[in-house]
């Protein structure tokens, strides 16, 4: 039936960049941290493409999609080391301007240093 290609072919857009973000999560190599909060936001912006910025398509993946990262990979850390990555920093010139990302940075400061004076 042509109505079970298309539900294939939409969850392959969908799943396709979410899997790529799996295995760099699992990557035994490399620790992953400082990539993971670069690689949901590349993965959000390929699927937004993949819809051509429609978003009846996508918003309630994206909320699954949130709802999950907020709760079990989205930690303050994890928006640490991507500000302090510097391959990330330098290709973003924008980086200052995320206030998710500084501030994660700036939470992670103030929970790891006790004296004002030396954050």
């Amino acid at each position: 039936m042509p109505s079970f290609w298309n539900h294939v072919k939409y969850t392959l857009k969908i799943m396709g960049p979410l899997v790529r973000v799996l295995r760099l999560v699992d990557w035994e190599k490399k620790p992953p941290t400082e990539y993971i909060y670069e690689a949901m936001e590349k993965t959000k912006e390929c699927i937004i493409k993949t819809f051509l910025n429609d978003e009846s398509k996508y918003n309630d993946v994206f909320k699954i999609i949130d709802n999950r990262r907020n709760c079990q990979l989205h930690r303050l850390l994890h928006a640490a080391g991507h500000f302090l990555n510097s391959e990330l920093f330098y290709d973003n010139p924008c980086i200052e301007m995320d206030l998710e990302v500084t501030k994660g940075w700036f939470e992670c400061i103030i929970r790891l240093v006790s004296s004002q004076a030396m954050q």
